[in-house]
């Protein structure tokens, strides 16, 4: 089957490596196609090239770079005239402009087309948006949700065809996996010198995220701490005064990370936090950077938003979104009790080998594949 996935998300080299998984699959010929980078605010995150194995990485250029849901690709209908594939992934939302015409495209080819959702709040659209999501609920053959809930709101909202549930993508257990050197290299006779109890971030700076609670916990928690924010976006500035005023600068770090030093940056954390706050027009759907640090063998708190309870079953703590002194509470505890850290680190680690590897989400894909092909039954 030669099969042509539409994705922006793939600019991000970790996220590759389930296309590698799912070109090592029988009879799979895959092409990916993505855009030169992908403009998030005032930064641009340029194509990584770091999985590239057995497929093709194709390169369009996007109009309306940075515009989730307007931008489009230049020169598609052409590159799919000449692949003419069997099967259309787009691996985005199907209210997007982008999946409205990679879909109306790839049907004049005669294609079989899916398309993938994350959302998780049934909340009306405006047009066009409502326009671009009737065709897609229409015109695609099969759908995938990231979530349960994603799931129940495509259906509340009207889509009636196959439907299956897979996180769009999974970890890589070998590149994601705790670190087998002590975090501070010891000479012999010479002791350990201590180290901070480290408490860290991993995403969008915005306010949905729950940062300024998660300022608010570790301004109160006493004792020698440091919060690492790694991401980019609008809140960073906020959050940097907020540090200062506080007399706190120095124990706050604030910032991009290059998605491969990510495993690195994430095992030097005792713990890592997702204090996500539900909005009226927005809920975590998953909370990926929770499943890369719980395969680096550390602890992780989330806050109840969501997906993020499920994602983290009994492989860390789980607080009330918005509640700071019970934040507080959950990283006091795990600062005072190495061994629960290290409980739960484990748990984390065997819970992603079972559920949120790169090659378990390439293998439910390639079923989806192979059920909209009409080659064996599957259902939602």
């Amino acid at each position: 089957m030669r099969v042509v996935m539409l994705s922006k998300a793939l600019v991000v080299g970790t996220y590759q490596r389930k296309l590698e998984e799912l070109a090592a699959l029988p009879d799979v010929e895959l092409v990916a196609v993505v855009p030169p980078f992908w403009r998030e605010g005032r930064h641009s995150l340029a194509l990584e090239r770091l999985h590239t194995h057995g497929y093709e990485l194709r390169v369009l250029p996007m109009a309306l770079n940075g515009h989730y849901h307007l931008h489009w690709y230049r020169g598609l209908g052409a590159a799919l005239a000449e692949l003419r594939p069997d099967v259309l992934h787009a691996d985005e939302e199907p209210y997007n402009l982008a999946t409205a015409q990679a879909l109306w495209l790839a049907g004049r080819l005669g294609a079989r087309r899916l398309f993938f959702t994350w959302q998780n709040i049934c909340r009306r659209l405006p047009p066009p948006f409502a326009w671009f999501e009737r065709y897609c609920h229409r015109a695609a053959d099969w759908a995938i949700a990231g979530s349960h809930d994603a799931a129940g709101v495509l259906r509340a909202k009207g889509y009636a065809g196959p439907l299956s549930v897979v996180p769009q993508f999974g970890v890589d257990p070998e590149h994601f996996c705790p670190s087998s050197r002590p975090r501070v290299p010891a000479s012999p006779g010479v002791p350990t010198p201590p180290r901070p109890f480290t408490v860290g971030f991993a995403g969008r700076l915005v306010p949905e995220k729950g940062l300024d609670v998660l300022l608010d916990a570790v301004f109160g928690l006493g004792g020698d701490w440091r919060l690492e924010l790694i991401g980019a976006g609008p809140l960073a500035d906020h959050l940097a005064r907020r540090a200062r005023a506080a007399g706190y600068a120095g124990c706050v770090r604030i910032g991009p990370q290059p998605s491969t030093a990510m495993p690195e940056r994430l095992r030097a954390f005792d713990v890592l936090v997702l204090p996500s706050l539900t909005r009226p027009n927005w809920r975590e759907q998953f909370g990926r950077a929770l499943v890369e640090a719980m395969a680096c063998g550390v602890a992780v708190v989330g806050s109840d938003s969501g997906e993020i309870p499920q994602v983290i079953g009994d492989a860390g703590l789980v607080v009330p979104e918005g509640d700071i002194l019970a934040l507080r509470a959950a990283l006091g505890r795990l600062r005072d009790d190495p061994a629960l850290r290290q409980t739960l680190a484990a748990r984390g680690r065997e819970r992603v080998l079972a559920q949120y590897t790169q090659r378990q989400i390439a293998h439910q894909t390639y079923e989806v594949y192979r059920a909209v092909l009409g080659q064996r039954c599957a259902s939602a």
